[in-house]
């Protein structure tokens, strides 16, 4: 099958984009993803209020990133067939519902339907990308959809300090209705201020979904490129979903806020990630996804070393082994977003939609194995699930350099 009855994209008519659109764009997909992630820091006071053991709520993050990755295979792709800022602006307005359900879930049950429906709810992140690269000139596309993805990924990790901040001073339930005004709140701008977009495609939905199938198996740099970045999202998962647990426990006992706060290094590695759209001009992205790869299976390697240090240094080893990975995870992604969106400009959503989608399939793979792996063979299991993972990523990378 192919994905004719397309157009080919466009800007829409008489839209000037500004400096204030695209900072509404890039603050606006943070905001959204933030709603994946302000679970995390939480874990180790939402476990003790709901008498729930590690295991169950390690399913909390696991039900989100899978809700995501099946809004983005579901969801996603409407972006090609109907208007992208109605899509937007209805997403925002149920994603604020499903946030508030969380805030005042009664129970552990319902509190994981609702993080099912976030996690769904929150792919409006992945309509908001595609529409900053049909905004953007041509000239111009590659440094603005690097701004809106600095945006999103800031969101991703400053939402860990946040939620761990928050939920030490006020309880993990004021994180959740806060995030719910939130996204109430930017479902509103956006509906000023957004403008509408023509559709790129009239064909039925089902046809649209069949045409995901058919782009995957007709590009072999989107299959590895979406193969790659799923295998390093699987260790980017682990690691965060349970490094609150972790470190809620000996020889730490930390709180929630200190399990944010390594957010904050995160977010370093975050802010030189759009560099790397820089360096892919000059070596080409397939460089950069080797780069990003190798300097995640290094960063996540240095952990072993924890054991034998100091409680201290422990600590630091960890902050900079987060700058490290989250920088080689994030600069690998923002080089496969280069590669894909250049395959077929007509289908971007689709693209988009199936990068992300095995993206986030890893994501939750890695929720999922790293809570089991902590339960088994402690934070080294934790570590081992990431090196291994990031080690295939690399491996998928090489081979596609080889192949050449």
């Amino acid at each position: 099958m192919s994905i004719a009855h397309t157009a080919p994209a466009a800007a829409p008519a008489h839209t000037r984009l500004t400096s204030p659109l695209i900072f509404l764009l890039a603050a606006s997909t943070g905001l959204s993803v933030a709603a994946l992630y302000y679970s995390q820091p939480t874990l180790g006071i939402l476990a003790a209020e709901l008498d729930a053991s590690n295991r169950a709520v390690g399913w909390i993050p696991t039900l989100t990133q899978f809700g995501y990755a099946l809004g983005l295979l579901f969801l996603a792709p409407l972006g090609d067939r109907f208007d992208r800022r109605t899509i937007i602006v209805v997403k925002s307005l149920l994603l604020a519902a499903a946030l508030l359900a969380i805030g005042v879930a009664p129970n552990l049950a319902v509190l994981l339907g609702a993080s099912l429906a976030v996690g769904l709810l929150a792919t409006v992140t992945q309509d908001i990308v595609p529409a900053a690269a049909t905004l953007a000139p041509a000239e111009h596309r590659g440094r603005i959809v690097g701004t809106v993805m600095t945006g999103l990924l800031l969101g991703i990790l400053l939402s860990r300090v946040v939620g761990g901040v928050v939920a030490e001073a006020f309880g993990w339930r004021a994180v959740f209705v806060g995030a719910a005004g939130i996204a109430a709140l930017t479902a509103a701008v956006l509906a000023r201020w957004l403008p509408r977009f023509k559709p790129t495609s009239t064909v039925t939905y089902p046809a649209l979904l069949a045409s995901l199938a058919a782009l995957w198996k007709q590009h072999r740099a989107l299959r590895l490129a979406a193969t790659a970045q799923g295998l390093l999202a699987v260790g980017f998962s682990a690691f965060w979903s349970t490094l609150a647990v972790m470190l809620h426990g000996a020889p730490f006992h930390l709180g929630s806020a200190a399990a944010g706060s390594f957010g904050l290094a995160g977010a370093v590695g975050a802010l030189a990630a759009p560099f790397a759209g820089r360096l892919a001009d000059r070596r080409g992205p397939q460089w950069v996804t080797r780069l990003g790869a190798a300097l995640s299976v290094a960063s996540f390697a240095a952990m072993f070393a924890m054991p034998h240090l100091s409680t201290q240094a422990q600590l630091v080893l960890l902050a900079l082994a987060t700058v490290g990975f989250d920088l080689g995870v994030q600069a690998t992604l923002i080089a496969h977003q280069t590669i894909v969106y250049g395959i077929a400009p007509e289908a971007r959503s689709r693209l988009n939609a199936v990068l992300m989608t095995t993206m986030f399939v890893g994501m939750a793979a890695g929720g999922a194995l790293g809570a089991q792996a902590l339960a088994a063979w402690g934070w080294n299991g934790v570590v081992a699930l990431a090196v291994g993972a990031s080690l295939a990523a690399l491996a998928v990378r090489m081979r596609a350099a080889s192949a050449k």
